[in-house]
């Protein structure tokens, strides 16, 4: 991921300070498994994962250092680029948007404002084709 979230202006903290740290990003991080696991839509992919607990705690973990690294925090990722990642999953448009939207429902249970939204929500349309149909 790209460092996109530098200061917009003086006065306004990175994207990463505004989604609460290494800490706000980890319970946005578990909040976002969750409603994926409980969304209809995109369970089928990620409650095989409630059985693998280290696996997912792994994937968890990617997630949070992705995020945090792109978004202007101290974290490295090292994990694999998305193309890789996705590779063979062959994600749809649908599941893609139902993916977005529960993000953003995690962000609003989250009271992020609507700036800091807009934000991740052009992150992930930038995502997009790295993921989709891989």
């Amino acid at each position: 991921m790209t460092q996109v979230a530098t200061k917009k202006s003086t006065n306004q903290a990175i994207l990463f300070e505004r989604l609460g740290g290494t800490k706000g990003i980890s319970m946005i991080v578990d909040d976002v498994v969750e409603t994926h696991m409980n969304n209809p839509a995109v369970s089928p992919r990620f409650l095989p994962y409630k059985d693998q607990p280290e696996r997912l705690a792994v994937i968890k973990q990617h997630t949070v250092d992705f995020f945090s690294s792109g978004s202007g925090g101290p974290a490295v990722y090292t994990g694999r680029d998305m193309p890789t990642t996705h590779a063979g999953m062959n994600i749809s448009a649908a599941e893609y948007m139902h993916v977005m939207d529960d993000i953003m429902l995690v962000l609003d249970k989250h009271r992020i404002d609507e700036e800091t939204k807009k934000e991740v929500l052009a992150i992930l349309w930038s995502l997009k084709g790295m993921i989709m149909g891989k």
